[in-house]
């Protein structure tokens, strides 16, 4: 194998990683008020609170 092989291998082991990592703080159920926190981002004007009170 080559080394851009190699480096093609590692890329894709790292990120089937990360995911795994995403995929487990979404899903955790401890984090779920802070996501519900900031389901409405996109939607909230720039100056305006979230329902935990921080600044945008």
């Amino acid at each position: 194998m080559t080394s851009n092989d190699w480096q093609g291998v590692l890329f894709t082991v790292a990120a089937v990683v990360a995911m795994i990592y995403v995929y487990v703080m979404v899903f955790n159920p401890k984090n779920k008020d802070a996501f519900e926190a900031q389901s409405d981002m996109a939607l909230r004007d720039e100056g305006e609170h979230n329902k935990s009170g921080d600044k945008k």
